[in-house]
């Protein structure tokens, strides 16, 4: 690696450490929001507008064969890696070389409200300066598919500072009718509004069309850290935010499959068996997806969860916990299931044994796969190689 490569890597390495941190912090607000409000579902007014309609009942469609797309592995075994990491030389080819890897999980549009590579027939993308460009979306399909890797791609859905500051309209407001900010600082766009959802699909149909095998939407949901209270979403809509989700994965799945992608969503690892109050109600998503990723890291989960003291410590036994809360909660649909598994530090230094760990607590209850996420895209060859 060049000394301009190392330079752009450890910086991507402290913007991905911040990340973790704000992570967290929104995990535990919305555990303590939770406590506090005893099962209540957390709301806020809306100040005029349209509505939408709730998702129509229906079978979920068989996916069409692609003869451009790579197959789903029978178990996955992948990693995440940002756009800014794949914008370094040779840095993708890296990854894919990677001893086991079938799976890898690349940023189309991040939580900076960053687009990776430039898409064309998404004019509103370039005119707010989200684009990249950091990578050519047909060249990493095409560095994957050669590999034989399956290649996702991470939509982050409703966190969006970018098209919530340039176009405030399309933003969650507040009671003053200012652009509402997180925690973090960051904007968010309206969950409500179909502009939004157009512009994150035609996103997703861009990377589609150029290879990218499945699409991930993140973020797909309302906020969880910040004054909530102060929220005013703009339009009208008596819809509740738990079908407002699954209406927008409905649509995705309808612009998507005929393009041979499948269809996914990340979600907190106690929306199971949780209502946290953002609009995530995994069995009902489950119906407008191909799979469900939950995000079961160990070290977001507080003291006392499932009975355990220090849920990180152990972490095969606090991703076993949360697996089985989620085969209960999907129980007869058809949908994979496949977790987000913990390959970072953060309460205390993660080692091989750690995520190997819950490696197997998710093999042991036959899930499809797993995920790591290690913000600064480090891994370690061992956690990824398939079963003995």
């Amino acid at each position: 690696m060049d000394k301009t490569n190392q330079t752009a890597h450890a910086r991507e390495r402290r913007r991905q450490r911040r990340r973790h941190q704000v992570r967290r912090r929104r995990l535990v607000a919305s555990a303590v929001l939770l406590a506090l409000a005893a099962g209540i579902t957390l709301g806020a007014r809306s100040v005029g507008g349209s509505h939408t309609a709730k998702p129509a009942a229906e079978t979920t469609p068989s996916l069409k064969a692609a003869t451009n797309h790579v197959p789903v592995p029978r178990e996955i075994r992948g990693v995440h890696v940002t756009m800014a990491l794949a914008s370094l030389r040779g840095k993708l080819q890296q990854y894919l070389a990677m001893p086991g890897l079938n799976t890898l999980e690349l940023d189309i549009k991040d939580e900076d409200g960053k687009v990776g590579f430039v898409p064309s027939a998404v004019p509103l993308a370039r005119r707010t300066g989200a684009v990249g460009p950091y990578y050519k979306a047909n060249w990493a399909a095409k560095l994957a598919h050669a590999k034989g890797i399956y290649l996702i791609g991470r939509v982050v859905t409703f966190e969006d500072p970018v098209l919530s500051e340039q176009r405030p309209d399309l933003a969650i407001r507040t009671s003053d009718g200012s652009r509402w900010l997180n925690n973090a600082g960051l904007g968010w766009t309206n969950p409500y509004d179909r502009r939004v959802w157009k512009y994150n699909v035609d996103l997703a149909v861009a990377a589609a069309k150029a290879g990218f095998d499945e699409i991930q939407f993140d973020y797909v949901r309302f906020p969880s850290d910040g004054d909530i209270s102060i929220i005013r979403y703009p339009g009208v809509h008596p819809q509740p935010m738990s079908w407002t989700i699954p209406a927008f994965v409905q649509y995705a799945r309808k612009r998507l499959h005929p393009l041979g992608a499948r269809v996914s969503v990340d979600v907190f690892g106690l929306a199971a068996t949780h209502d946290l109050g953002i609009g995530q109600v995994p069995r009902r998503i489950a119906r407008y997806v191909d799979a469900v990723y939950p995000m079961v890291y160990p070290s977001h989960y507080n003291p006392g969860e499932y009975n355990l003291s220090d849920p990180e410590a152990v972490p095969g036994q606090t991703v076993t916990h949360s697996l089985l809360d989620f085969q209960t909660a999907l129980e007869g649909r058809k949908v994979r299931l496949t977790p987000w598994l913990q390959d970072f530090s953060l309460g205390r230094t993660y080692s091989l044994g750690d995520v190997q760990a819950q490696v197997r607590a998710a093999r042991s209850l036959h899930a499809h796969g797993f995920l790591l996420w290690n913000g600064e895209g480090l891994y370690d060859d061992a956690a990824l190689l398939p079963p003995a």
